[in-house]
This record gives C-alpha cells, sequence and structure tokens, in this order.
C-alpha cells in the first residue's frame, strides 16, 4: 500500500507545482492546497499504514494489548487541514478584493498595478 501512496503523494506534488506556476491567481491557491494535501498524505504514508487499536491502555496494564495506532501524525495532519482551511479562506477573500480592483486574475496584470 505504501508503494501507492508514494506515487500518490508524487502526483499531488507534480500537479500543485504545475498549478502553482500558472499564471492565475486561482490556480495558484489551488495549487497551494494540492501542496497542502500532498503534504498531509505524505506524513501518513510516512508514519506507517497500519491499521491498529486506539492507543489506550486498559486499566491495570503497563502497556496497551496488541498493536495500536500512532496518534502524533493524525494529530499534526489534523492541525495542518485546520490551518490550511484558514490559509484558503483569507486567499479567497484576498483573491475576491483584487479581482474586484484589477478586473483580472491574471498575476502578470497585477504587477502592472504596483506603484
Amino acid at each position: 500500500m505504501e508503494p501507492v501512496m508514494a506515487v500518490a503523494v508524487g502526483l499531488l506534488y507534480a500537479a500543485a507545482i504545475f498549478l502553482m506556476l500558472r499564471r492565475s491567481i486561482v490556480k495558484l491557491v489551488i495549487g497551494l492546497m494540492l501542496l497542502s494535501n500532498a503534504a498531509n498524505l505524505l506524513i501518513f504514508t510516512t508514519a506507517g499504514m497500519t491499521r491498529g487499536a486506539p492507543p489506550l491502555i486498559p486499566e491495570g496494564l503497563a502497556a496497551p494489548l496488541g498493536p495500536v495506532a500512532d496518534p502524533l501524525p493524525q494529530a499534526v495532519v489534523l492541525t495542518a487541514i485546520v490551518i490550511a482551511f484558514g490559509v484558503l479562506a483569507f486567499a479567497v477573500v484576498l483573491i475576491r478584493r483584487a479581482y474586484e480592483i484589477v478586473k483580472a486574475d491574471d498575476l502578470d496584470k497585477m504587477k502592472e498595478t504596483d506603484t
């Protein structure tokens, strides 16, 4: 399963970089979101794709019974998803305001408005 996930991560990174190099600011933001999702998937893949029980220790025991899931990558990815959503919301508002002023989503046309 890990080789398939590695290929998926590579394809997501490639698509993100391709979109980020386009002239449209909307494609830039979509590329940033793909990049964020690729990074999250990479964290999950490198942490190991093993199924396990919740990391809870039964009362009276010193260690959990059987294999358990690692909660750290899940917590990191959950935090990254929340941060990425905040960045996306800010970028959408910023794009809308820039489009109202410049009347274009082309980054080269937006650059010409600089003083």
